[in-house]
């Protein structure tokens, strides 16, 4: 039982010393986020669709 109260009061005084974002960094953050994965999602889907025509015309389904 005492290694838990020591990891509870560890874990509290670490969460003192954590420099929480202010809602503007949260949002700036968030936004970056979303757009990186939009930008990638199109890469990776014309990626695919890309390697999918060389499989097709290689294989002779073109």
């Amino acid at each position: 039982m005492r290694k838990v109260q020591q990891y509870v009061s560890e874990s509290v005084q670490e969460l003192k010393q954590v420099t929480w974002p202010t809602w503007e960094e949260l949002k700036g953050s968030t936004l970056v986020v979303m757009l990186f994965s939009v930008i990638m999602g199109f890469y990776i889907a014309g990626l695919d669709f890309v390697l999918s025509w060389i499989v097709n015309f290689i294989m002779g389904r073109g």
